[in-house]
């Protein structure tokens, strides 16, 4: 069974290009700078547990399945969503959904995946999946994996039900359109501000801007932590290449800001695109540095990446303030 006239959305990042499938075969085919910033969707969080991870985390964007949901509300979207502890459930979900001629999310942990060589855990993943037969369920995945893909049955089966950090209990979803969708010209000023006001009021220390400048002292003492230069360079390539865009999503909102200029005549817009433009290769000379870092174990690349992104901390938070006032 394979849904009818599907065309797959061929992104950089794992949601956007999972949603970006379901919409485009609603009719809405959004660029996906265009899906991830009317999804609200940059941020940063640096995460460390270290009774229970090897190694620190930096995330650049929102809290998993937000962005999808940012999405939805502001192009006046409906979204299904549907968590089950069930296997057999999970998968009834999708099939009925797949036999109804409606493409379905998936969000998984991309571990167990047939196609993924890489083998780390991750269950924060998503794909969309537009057919199944007896023994492959077809999937839309990131270009970086072939954008249409195969998977076994039960390969899908064991990602879906994975636990783990940013893990889900076999979630899937579906969206449907019921008219016309609001112009962008009303929906981009509004969604600027949103992500603007979450990324300068952090609920705690870790998340938005004083995420990094927390993240700036913290790396500093790194070689404390672990001196495996794997650790380092899994860092810096999830930074540029774990489907972020490059420069940890920081790229992809800078091509938001100024594709939103073809809408939106905003002095405000027109400089915190520029403000973007300069972020970003502060944030490639972090990952940058990070690398170095786990080659050489010279303290010097972590002090440097420290004074970077101490200032690229000040940076975002003076460019946030300044798109909050968008009007």
């Amino acid at each position: 069974m394979i849904v009818s006239n599907f065309k797959p959305f061929e992104g950089q990042h794992c949601e956007t290009t999972a949603t970006g499938s379901l919409l485009k075969h609603l009719g809405i085919d959004l660029s996906e700078p265009m899906l991830f910033g009317l999804g609200e969707g940059l941020g940063f969080i640096y995460w460390d547990m270290p009774r229970l991870m090897s190694f620190p985390f930096m995330g650049g964007r929102i809290k998993q399945d937000e962005l999808t949901q940012n999405l939805c509300r502001n192009l006046g979207l409906h979204l299904e969503a549907k968590e089950t502890s069930s296997v057999k459930t999970a998968w009834k979900n999708v099939k009925e959904k797949i036999d109804q001629e409606i493409p379905v999310g998936i969000k998984l942990d991309c571990y167990p995946l047939d196609y993924f060589t890489e083998k780390i855990h991750f269950a924060g993943h998503y794909v969309a999946m537009y057919g199944y037969d007896d023994t492959y369920a077809y999937l839309v995945d990131t270009q970086q994996q072939g954008s249409t893909v195969k998977a076994t049955l039960k390969s899908l089966e064991l990602a879906r039900k994975e636990k783990g950090p940013m893990s889900s209990r076999n979630l899937s979803y579906s969206i449907t359109k019921h008219g016309a969708i609001p112009g962008l010209k009303e929906i981009i000023p509004a969604a600027i501000k949103r992500n603007a006001a979450d990324f300068l009021n952090p609920p705690i220390k870790n998340i938005g801007y004083k995420g990094i400048e927390k993240t700036s002292q913290a790396i500093k003492k790194w070689f404390d932590r672990s001196k495996e230069k794997s650790e380092y360079e899994l860092t810096a390539l999830l930074m540029e290449g774990g489907g972020t865009g490059g420069a940890l999503f920081r790229i992809l909102y800078r091509d938001f800001l100024n594709e939103s200029l073809n809408h939106v005549n905003s002095k405000e817009l027109k400089a915190g695109c520029e403000m973007y433009a300069q972020i970003a290769p502060m944030w490639n000379e972090v990952s940058s540095l990070i690398k170095k870092a786990g080659q050489t174990f010279d303290q010097k690349h972590l002090d440097e990446a420290s004074r970077n992104l101490c200032e690229i901390a000040e940076r975002e938070k003076e460019a946030m303030e300044l798109l909050s006032r968008i009007n």
